[in-house]
């Protein structure tokens, strides 16, 4: 039976998982262990508290906070009272945590105390306390915002603490809670999830529950996750790739859930021996560094089973060591976007290797892709199916500019499709650069480029030249005692690639910036080469 209708809504997902996986584990989170009937109980009282403080059905909800079973506890409630979920990028700043929230209309906020050496709480005061007060919450720059929910014991002046929050839901019934569940509709939206940001405002994709049951239904068929898995997800929450390819897909399997606040390799390595981690979905320079760190074979790795991946570049070799290193019996990469509810494409379990590394599988069933151009050529991709968004959240200028009138998302990523239907993502449109005529896309150049046996990481951007217009250069990371000068890089790239790929200038660099859901910052690599050389 298809995912949305087995279930019907989220709040209808998690009832079942917490009756049908009563006594298993649901959530590690340091010391605190709970299984999925706790989990159960805990989500239905934070929804008795969104009753309780005037959350009403489709009003917007807000979590500004790493990852953590107070995230997913508020997150739950909050759909579970039939609100729509806003999740908040946690590398936000105050400004851009605001601008989010005052655009969806947030009536509601949980937010962490502190995270990275960062007071959330005082930043979201510096950004929206100032002017006069327009509306009956603390922040007169979110006139909206009726309530802040402190993820902690305790909380400033006009904010509240967790445990007074939920509390104050005791006297809400569980008839009303569960009535308020039982009326979430399929098509009703689940939530708000806002682009990354890194060109440009972030837009707000709305996505409904069904979309998201359906298309993460698939994913965990595809994927093979099964009950009794344990889950460690590095992957943010505020990213699909986190919350839905995480919590919800374990919801749907009563895999356990680890959540992991933020990507450190010494702790990814610590919690996968000790909780016997059999699944780490995570970008590849997760598993990378997974592979590479000095301290790896002093952790027992042998439970790790299922790897999921996806950008665009995967090195063979990466799919290979992760099988024949750690023993990893299926090694899978896809490609979404949070306007096509985060999954588009998908390798199967039965792939060759090679298909995996070199590209993102084939469509989802339920969708089709095509691409905009000559059969074998690169050219923008395009996207139709159940999944695709209703749109951006009160933008209908950028949703007419995404969506044509027959359906079809515009991804702005471009890609080539063999054959066989499986997509490769070269670039994105706006990252490709003309070298004299020639359209030359960083991300294949980047995919060449990682095999030679030095780079560990890998950037490419197109850079002005007075001859050719724009020609390519490389931030490169080494592998741990590589030698490699940029002089070597370029003349193995001559032998490589043709030669308007090759990049004119190497730059080396201890780590690429990178956004919290992985992608690297191309912009500010470009605002590197247009600050002067440091003397």
């Amino acid at each position: 039976m298809r995912a949305d209708v087995e279930w019907g809504s989220i709040p209808g997902l998690v009832r079942a998982a917490a009756e049908r996986y009563a006594d298993a584990e649901a959530v590690v989170d340091g010391r605190t262990r709970i299984g999925y009937a706790e989990l159960g109980a805990r989500v239905e009282r934070a929804a008795a508290a969104c009753l309780a403080n005037g959350v009403g059905a489709g009003d917007r909800v807000g979590v500004w906070a790493p990852n953590s079973l107070d995230w997913i506890v508020a997150a739950l409630g909050a759909v579970s009272a039939g609100a729509v979920l806003v999740p908040v990028n946690t590398r936000f700043k105050g400004v851009e945590a605001v601008d989010v929230l005052r655009r969806s209309g947030a009536r509601l906020l949980f937010v962490t105390g502190a995270f990275l050496g960062t007071s959330y709480v005082a930043s979201l005061r510096r950004a929206a306390g100032e002017g006069e007060r327009a509306g009956p919450g603390p922040l007169p720059g979110l006139p909206a915002l009726e309530q802040v929910v402190v993820l902690s014991d305790d909380a400033p002046a006009d904010f509240r603490a967790w445990k007074d929050f939920l509390a104050s839901g005791d006297g809400v019934g569980r008839a009303r809670v569960r009535a308020r569940a039982d009326a979430v509709r399929g098509e009703d939206p689940s939530d708000i999830v806002f682009t990354s940001g890194t060109t440009g405002r972030p837009k707000g994709a709305v996505i409904t529950h069904a979309q998201t049951l359906r298309a993460y239904g698939i994913w965990t068929d595809l994927a093979g996750l099964r009950h009794g898995d344990r889950y460690l997800i590095v992957n943010p929450f505020f990213h699909t790739f986190g919350y839905k390819a995480g919590v919800i897909a374990c919801l749907m399997r009563g895999a356990t859930m680890i959540p992991q606040p933020v990507f450190d390799v010494e702790t990814v390595l610590a919690n996968v021996a000790a909780e016997r981690v059999s699944v780490l979905p995570g970008p590849p320079t997760l598993h990378q560094s997974l592979l590479d760190h000095a301290s790896r074979d002093r952790h027992d790795l042998s439970a790790l089973r299922l790897v999921v991946t996806g950008a665009a570049v995967v090195p063979l070799r990466l799919v290979e060591r992760l099988r024949g290193e750690l023993g990893v019996e299926t090694v899978l990469t896809a490609y979404g976007l949070s306007e096509a509810s985060g999954v588009v494409t998908m390798c199967r379990r039965s792939d060759d290797p090679t298909v995996v590394a070199a590209t993102s599988g084939r469509a989802i069933p339920g969708t089709e892709v095509r691409v905009d151009a000559a059969p074998g050529e690169p050219g923008e991709v395009l996207v139709r199916g159940f999944h695709v968004m209703r749109g951006y959240y009160e933008d209908p200028a950028a949703t007419a500019r995404a969506l044509t009138p027959d359906g079809w998302l515009r991804t702005g990523d471009v890609g080539v499709l063999d054959a066989a239907g499986n997509l490769r993502i070269t670039d994105r449109i706006k990252d490709m650069f003309i070298v004299g005529g020639f359209n030359a896309y960083p991300a294949e150049i980047e995919r060449l480029l990682g095999l030679h046996p030095d780079v560990a990481d890998v950037a490419v951007i197109g850079v002005p030249d007075p001859r050719l217009g724009e020609v390519g250069r490389a931030y490169v990371v080494r592998r741990p005692g590589a030698v490699s000068t940029s002089d070597d890089l370029i003349a193995w790239s001559r032998r490589e690639m043709a030669n308007y790929k090759v990049p004119r200038t190497v730059e080396f660099v201890s780590a690429l910036p990178r956004n919290a859901s992985g992608k690297v910052l191309k912009g500010e690599l470009r605002g590197r080469r247009r600050r002067p050389p440091v003397e």
